[in-house]
């Protein structure tokens, strides 16, 4: 015991390991970028320890300045922003139908969102595909 507690005396920097800081206010809804976070020594339990684990992802709250970035409170970028037309897809075996939409909420690639379709004004769920696709009426068949 006496070994360690001298260990983490002589050594606090590789004992205490490092988290993720914001540099800057990030706000709810942005991406973080590279310049958003430094390294900070310290270690605090859900913080993130690379910035590969948050470049790219999208905050769900405000991240203030000398502030862990906790992995709890990002997601993946949205892709569709509500009140973005956007084109919906509907598919059944060789059938298509394309036509255009309004978000009626914001989403990531994979999201359940609702959209009206601006030529019947009906809304309806669809699945945040890419690039401001949405699918809608999606069935998938399970050959079981």
């Amino acid at each position: 015991m006496r070994f360690v507690l001298i260990l983490l005396f002589f050594l606090p920097d590789m004992a205490l390991g490092q988290t993720l800081v914001a540099t800057r206010l990030i706000r709810a809804a942005e991406v973080i970028g590279v310049g958003d976070v430094i390294l900070q020594d310290g270690t605090i339990v859900g913080a993130a320890t690379t910035a590969d684990q948050v470049i790219g992802l999208e905050t769900r709250v405000a991240i203030y300045p000398g502030r862990p970035v906790r992995l709890s409170e990002l997601g993946p970028a949205a892709v569709v922003e509500r009140n973005d037309v956007v084109q919906i897809v509907y598919r059944r075996g060789p059938l298509t139908i394309l036509t255009e939409g309004r978000a009626l909420a914001r989403g990531a690639i994979g999201d359940q969102v609702s959209v009206m379709n601006l030529s019947s004004r009906q809304s309806v769920q669809g699945t945040v595909l890419y690039d401001g696709v949405v699918e809608v009426g999606a069935q998938r068949v399970s050959l079981r």
